[in-house]
């Protein structure tokens, strides 16, 4: 049965796209720019986890938890280090945008350096045999993953909605000069949201370490998929992100239904191109 399965692969693969875009919608709802370099935090994630655990040899379940701790300082100090330097200069949204860019090919061609151009893998959990549900085939690592993505949805609307870091962040994104007026730091906030969405990225890049085999462009294929499912969702706003990561799934892997598997790419681009033409603010996103 071919319907099942690809349902299952459509929800798996939107699992995988939701914690990408989560993190790079969060910094563009809050910080108000597009942040490429979201790419290479999910990248660096993943080859943390590869150094840890293969060549230093430290337990695996550290590693992880090292590896995605190292994404949210990662993403601080690109915040503190680069983008902070551009916002004094009242760079342009434009310019943050081709930063973050020039980022994530810096970062990719770093780690071309130090772990060279060859596939990588972790092989840590074993090739299991797949649970059928439903007449699908499922493997355990995959069910771990749409877990995982769908209690860190639930966990990062928690925090935006009940914390008071969260209700900042919201204000911040609402109108900065006004939360600035009621005392709230808007440069804490946007370190606060770089490390929050790059713990999100890290955990992207560690399951997906498990998954797939780790290369330096890892996360930026994965960063288009994240970008092209916030634009279908509604750029800026997390849950329409997450609607829209499920839908780039699901439309990517019925689309090969009717079409070579190697034109899931080009499905993604052409709805990203539809919706850019037809309804550019998303499917939950309001005209501005």
């Amino acid at each position: 049965m071919i319907f099942p399965q690809l349902l299952i692969n459509g929800l798996i693969a939107g699992a995988v796209y939701t914690m990408a875009s989560a993190g790079f919608s969060l910094i563009y709802g809050v910080c108000g720019f597009v942040n490429f370099s979201h790419g290479s935090v999910i990248a660096v994630a993943g080859y943390v986890l590869f150094f840890l655990f293969k060549i230093a040899g430290i337990n695996f379940w550290l590693s992880a938890f090292l590896a995605v701790g190292f994404s949210g300082a990662f993403g601080f100090l690109i915040n503190r280090f680069i983008f902070k330097k551009f916002r004094k200069k009242k760079a342009s949204a434009l310019i943050l945008l081709l930063v973050g860019f020039a980022l994530l090919l810096f970062f990719e061609a770093l780690l071309m350096i130090l772990f060279g151009a060859d596939v990588k893998t972790i092989g840590f959990i074993k090739i299991a045999k797949g649970q059928e549900i439903f007449g699908a085939i499922i493997t355990p690592l995959q069910i771990v993953i749409l877990f995982v993505s769908l209690f860190l949805f639930v966990c990062l609307l928690f925090f935006m909605k009940k914390t008071k870091t969260g209700k900042a962040m919201r204000a911040v994104a609402d109108n900065k000069d006004v939360a600035e007026i009621v005392g709230i730091s808007s440069e804490k906030i946007f370190s606060w949201t770089f490390v929050l969405g790059s713990l999100i990225a890290g955990c992207a890049g560690v399951l997906l370490a498990l998954e797939q085999n780790l290369e330096p462009t890892m996360g930026t294929g994965l960063m288009i998929k994240g970008f092209t499912a916030s634009i279908i969702g509604g750029i800026g706003n997390v849950p329409a992100a997450v609607l829209g990561s499920f839908l780039l799934g699901l439309a990517e892997n019925f689309g090969i239904w009717f079409l070579p598997s190697g034109y899931k790419d080009a499905i993604a681009f052409v709805v990203l191109f539809i919706f850019l033409l037809a309804r550019p603010q998303g499917i939950l996103g309001r005209k501005k």
